[in-house]
């Protein structure tokens, strides 16, 4: 899930099943990637699919994960930057410049 592609189609499949010219488009990257990245999701027990016509039609295997990531988005609506500007962890206080 850190990949922004994978997070992009996840985010995507939680509004529901796609195929992966719907999910191409979707993310703006071509087929034969998105396929690369969905072969990946599939191995890891996120996604599944099923044959429709000569298409599959991909959709996400655990529904909690919509959970995560609608927790995920409400916690970084909350925080937005702030863990990146935290004075401690964000920036080298002595150069003024990130870690």
């Amino acid at each position: 899930m850190g990949d922004p592609t994978r997070l992009a189609i996840v985010r995507r499949l939680a509004t529901g099943p796609a195929r992966v010219t719907d999910l191409a488009t979707a993310v703006g990257l071509a087929q034969s990637t998105v396929s690369r990245h969905l072969g990946c999701l599939r191995e890891c027990g996120l996604v599944d699919s099923e044959p429709a016509g000569r298409a599959s039609v991909f959709r996400l295997t655990q529904p909690a994960l919509t959970e995560v990531l609608a927790a995920a988005e409400a916690v970084l609506q909350a925080t937005g930057n702030l863990v990146a500007l935290c004075p401690t962890y964000g920036a080298d206080p002595a150069a003024g410049q990130p870690q």
